[in-house]
């Protein structure tokens, strides 16, 4: 098992080379310089390329890239061209809100994900099953900014038992936590939800039709033991799958769920950095999102590894 483990973290040296390079290209070779966004509308040529020197614009592009690198390796993603704070501190003061909202989202789908979908799977044509395949269908289909307004108009302007926005820290009471994270969670969770619960259905539904299932059933094995013990210990990897790859849609959807509630977590600091073409912030932001997948990925390897013991070899 350690040798499996260090296997894979070797595995995410060459992965995490390639989105630095992706990561500082995509941003240097887009159009528009920020020298002349810093600068202004009315700056002289001069004014422009004395920033550009400050920035360290004016090298090469490698050289760019290899100071870049050297500072990043040191634990230092830079000062945020705009506030001249260091990125770092800019992400840990706006990560509460997006951590709780990762969080809470992954909680509430997949603890009501799973037994709906497993249920539906072992209950194949039953009016449950239907309810989900159409709920799935609806859940893809409509934008999550879409859903966001339609629920802060009913629980938040109608009903009047939500905040429409804004976000209140866990230190503040479990109470007014979740009742500024709740709308937010549901939003981005529906459509988590029923990714999971689509692909647990499937996995569970063809497990109920194997031999291992049949012979448990002859043996006088309760209908429930042989659903949760059997089918669902056994279609396991692909719901482990699909929760790692719906972590890259959570965090898609981050931004733009802090957009509409107004959350001010890492999300919302991007779409700022990126309107101000602020290269600190977006290169730190989007290296800690891509570190974030990788390790989440990191770890459903690993889960791969104790749920099947022919994986590790």
């Amino acid at each position: 098992m350690l040798s499996f483990v260090a296997r894979r973290v070797l595995g995410l040296v060459p992965v995490i080379l390639v989105v630095s390079i992706v990561v500082f290209l995509l941003l240097r070779l887009s159009p528009g310089d920020p020298a002349v966004v810093i600068a202004g509308d009315n700056a002289d040529a001069a004014t422009i390329e004395k920033i550009r020197s400050s920035l360290g614009l004016d090298q090469p592009l490698v050289t760019q890239f290899f100071i870049w690198a050297g500072s990043l390796l040191q634990g230092d993603l830079g000062i945020s061209i705009f506030s001249n704070i260091p990125v770092a501190d800019l992400i840990l003061q706006r990560l509460e809100p997006t951590a709780s909202l990762a969080v809470t989202t992954l909680v509430f789908a997949i603890v009501i994900a799973v037994p709906l979908g497993t249920i539906a799977g072992a209950t194949a044509g039953s009016w449950l099953d239907r309810a989900l395949m159409l709920v799935s269908v609806l859940g893809f289909s409509v934008p999550v900014f879409v859903l966001g307004y339609c629920l802060i108009y009913v629980f938040s302007l109608q009903l009047r038992v939500l905040p429409v926005q804004g976000f209140t820290s866990i230190s503040n009471g479990i109470g007014p936590f979740l009742s500024s994270i709740a709308l937010p969670t549901v939003t981005l969770g529906l459509a988590y939800l029923v990714l999971i619960a689509r692909i647990t259905r499937a996995s569970v539904l063809e497990m109920m039709g194997e031999d291992f299932i049949r012979t448990a059933r002859a043996k006088g094995v309760k209908e429930r033991l042989v659903v949760t013990r059997h089918a669902l210990r056994n279609a396991a990897i692909p719901i482990l799958t699909v929760i790692g790859i719906g972590v890259a849609l959570l965090i898609s959807g981050v931004v733009v769920i802090e957009t509409v509630f107004n959350l001010p977590g890492v999300g919302r600091l991007v779409v700022d950095a990126i309107l101000k073409r602020d290269y600190p912030v977006i290169q730190g932001v989007i290296l800690m999102f891509s570190g974030v997948y990788v390790l989440v990925n990191l770890a459903i390897d690993i889960g791969y590894a104790f749920l099947d013991p022919r994986v590790r070899y």
